[in-house]
C-alpha cells in the first residue's frame, strides 16, 4: 500500500493567484513522485481560482474548525506524514493529529515567515526600523511554538534560516531549507523567448488580496509611475493580480498609462509579452514568486532589498532600488538599454540554475525525510521544548475547542 501524505491548507492550493499556491503545488507533486497517496483538506470555502486537485488524482476533503468530525476523519485516513501550509493551520488542527495519529509525522511549511512579514509592516507604518527587538511580538512567539511542535519545518529562505538559527537559536534538527524548486531551462527554449525588441511595456503583477503586493501598487501609482512616465512619456505599466477589488480597480488611468488588468489566465504569456517587471515590495518575507516567474521568462525586474532577500547575493545594486530615485533610474535603463537587460536576463538564469535547482533540493529533501523516519522517538525526545509546547497546547487548545464546539452545537 502506497504511503499517506495529509496536507492540511488554511486555504486551498492556488498556483495561478499566489506563489504559496505554486510552492503547495510544487510539494504536492514531490511526494507523488515519492509514490504517497495525497488528500488535502481545508476548512476554507471554495474558490473559482483554486487547482483542480482531483485532476492530478489527489483528493479534495472539506473539514470543519473546531469539530470533532476531524478526529474520526484523521484516525481512518492514518496518514504517515502531515503537512501543515502555515502556522495557523497547526494551531487549528495540530494537537487533534497529535491525539489521533501520534506516530504520524508533522510538517511545518511556513512558505514565508509570517512574524517576519507583520514586523516589518508594522515598521513601515511607523516609519521606524525593524530592530530585533520588535520581532519579539506575539505572532512571533506563535508561529515559533508552531516550529517547536513539529517534527520538521520547511524554510523556503536563506535569510529566514539564518534569522531563526541566529536570533532565535532553534536547532537546525527542526529545519529544512526548502526553496522554491525550478526546472532547468533548456537552452533552446531561452533561445524561444521574445526579444528585447518585441516586447513592450512594464508589468506589475500579484495577489491584490496580499498587503505587500497591495502596498506595492499604490507606491507604484503614487511615487514610482510619476517620475518614469516623465523620463519615458509613453510608456506603459500593465498591472495583473487576482482578487481586485473596487479600490484596485479605482486605481486604473489609461491617461497615465497606469491599467489594472486584473487576474492572469497565463502568467507565462504576460511576462514574454512584457520588457521590464516593477516589484517594489516595501515590506514581506520568503520567496517572491512574481520574480521567479519574471527570472523563467527572460524578464528582468527591478525590486528592493526585501523584494530580493534570499536571492540577493547575486542581485546586482543596479537592479535594487530602495529609495523612489534609485528605481525610477534602474527602471528607465532597463526598459532603454539593450545590453542592460540582456545583462540582468542572463543574471535570472543563472540565479535560477545555480541557486533554486529542483533536482539538488528534492534529493535533499528526500534523504531527509528517510532519516527523519528512521529516527522519529530519537528525534522527538531531543525536542524537549517541543515537547512541553506540545503537551500545553494539547490540554489548552483541546478544552477550547471542545468549549466551542458546544457552544454551537
Amino acid at each position: 500500500m502506497n504511503k499517506k501524505l495529509l496536507i492540511i491548507g488554511f486555504v486551498w492550493p492556488e498556483p495561478r493567484s499566489s506563489a504559496a499556491g505554486s510552492r503547495m503545488m510544487q510539494l504536492i507533486s514531490f511526494f507523488q513522485s515519492q509514490q504517497f497517496q495525497i488528500t488535502v483538506a481545508s476548512a476554507c470555502a471554495k474558490s473559482d481560482n483554486a487547482f483542480d486537485l482531483s485532476s492530478i488524482g489527489v483528493e479534495k476533503v472539506a473539514i470543519e474548525l473546531n469539530h470533532s468530525s476531524f478526529d474520526d476523519f484523521i484516525l481512518k485516513y492514518n496518514p504517515d506524514i502531515v503537512i501543515f501550509d502555515r502556522f495557523m493551520s497547526e494551531e487549528q488542527f495540530g494537537w487533534r493529529v497529535s491525539g489521533q495519529c501520534p506516530n504520524a509525522i508533522k510538517i511545518l511549511d511556513t512558505e514565508d515567515l509570517h512574524f517576519l512579514r507583520r514586523t516589518r509592516q508594522q515598521a513601515l507604518k511607523d516609519n521606524v526600523e525593524v530592530t530585533h527587538n520588535n520581532l519579539f511580538n506575539e505572532t512571533t512567539k506563535r508561529e515559533i511554538a508552531s516550529i517547536y511542535r513539529c517534527d520538521l519545518s520547511l524554510i523556503i529562505s536563506t535569510a529566514e534560516m539564518d534569522l531563526l538559527q541566529d536570533t532565535f537559536k532553534i536547532d537546525s534538527s527542526l529545519l529544512q531549507y526548502l526553496p522554491f524548486l525550478v526546472a532547468p531551462i533548456s537552452e533552446v527554449k531561452k533561445q524561444e523567448l521574445p526579444s528585447f525588441e518585441n516586447r513592450q511595456h512594464f508589468i506589475s503583477i500579484g495577489n491584490f488580496r496580499h498587503e505587500p503586493n497591495y502596498n506595492a501598487l499604490l507606491y507604484l501609482k503614487d511615487t514610482i509611475w510619476k517620475g518614469i512616465r516623465a523620463l519615458l512619456p509613453n510608456a506603459q505599466l500593465h498591472n495583473y493580480g487576482s482578487y481586485a477589488s473596487q479600490k484596485v480597480n479605482q486605481l486604473h488611468n489609461e491617461k497615465e498609462g497606469f491599467f489594472v488588468r486584473g487576474f492572469a489566465d497565463d502568467v507565462n504569456e504576460v511576462m514574454q509579452q512584457s520588457k521590464v517587471l516593477l516589484a517594489p515590495i516595501r515590506f514581506g518575507a520568503g520567496l517572491k514568486g512574481k520574480l521567479f516567474d519574471a527570472m523563467q521568462n527572460g524578464t528582468p525586474f527591478v525590486s528592493t532589498s526585501v523584494g530580493v532577500e534570499g536571492i540577493v547575493k547575486d542581485i546586482k545594486q543596479d537592479f535594487i532600488g530602495d529609495t523612489p530615485e534609485e528605481f525610477i533610474s534602474h527602471s528607465v535603463a532597463l526598459y532603454t538599454d539593450t545590453f542592460t537587460w540582456s545583462q540582468q536576463q542572463a543574471l535570472g538564469f543563472k540565479i535560477l540554475e545555480q541557486q533554486f535547482s529542483k533536482i539538488h533540493f528534492e534529493g535533499e529533501f528526500k534523504d531527509r525525510l528517510l532519516s527523519l523516519v528512521a529516527t522519529i522517538k530519537a528525534h522527538r525526545q531531543q525536542n524537549f521544548i517541543g515537547q512541553l509546547l506540545q503537551h500545553h497546547t494539547l490540554q489548552s487548545t483541546k478544552y477550547m475547542s471542545k468549549w466551542i464546539e458546544a457552544k454551537n452545537s
